[in-house]
């Protein structure tokens, strides 16, 4: 007999994942005006009726919240959010040098996971002045427009942030593993 996957029940043959289920249950509610016992109990119905007759496979999206390490996250974003709006929006609006010239970048992250690849393409995004253009799965490659890096040392820069920034991300929400890639390889 083979193990359940974290948080799992067995009812019958099958296996019920119970964060799939509360997570059914949530989106029920979200369906409805008001929070009520009557919706809660139909919700949890449905949603097991849902995972009973269409079983998922166990899913494991690789997410591990770390409290301190998140706040250091979501404190140095917002920073970053503050400090690259003046600048973007100077050239935008005020600068009389519009002759900026950017760069296309390549940085290759030290962590193979999907979840950590994804949540630095939607942070680096996020921030003005570097959009992600290009992303290469199988090598954990990120290629970012960066506004202003028209030297080497610009460039040189934008990498080392980058990768600051997983540093940032995996100390948040990363496993065991990604956390040894980093440790390994620390900018």
């Amino acid at each position: 007999m083979s193990e359940l996957p974290p948080f799992s029940l067995r009812i019958g043959r099958r296996v019920v994942q119970l964060p799939l289920v509360v997570w059914l249950v949530a989106i029920w509610q979200l369906m409805w005006d008001r929070i009520s016992i009557a919706n809660l109990l139909s919700g949890l119905a449905v949603a097991l009726a849902l995972v009973l007759v269409f079983p998922f496979p166990p899913l494991d999206p690789g997410l591990r919240l770390h409290p301190l390490g998140l706040v250091r996250f979501f404190a140095r974003f917002a920073a970053d959010l503050l400090r690259s709006a003046g600048p973007l929006t100077w050239q935008a609006f005020g600068s009389a040098d519009r002759d900026v010239v950017s760069s296309v970048v390549g940085v290759t992250l030290r962590t193979r996971s999907d979840l950590i690849l994804t949540a630095m393409a939607i942070a680096l995004s996020a921030v003005p002045g570097t959009l992600v253009v290009d992303v290469r799965r199988g090598t954990s490659t990120l290629f970012l427009h960066v506004l202003g890096a028209d030297h080497d040392a610009a460039v040189a820069k934008a990498r080392q942030d980058v990768l600051k920034l997983e540093t940032r991300v995996v100390r948040a929400f990363g496993t065991r593993e990604d956390l040894r890639a980093i440790s390994e390889e620390t900018p």
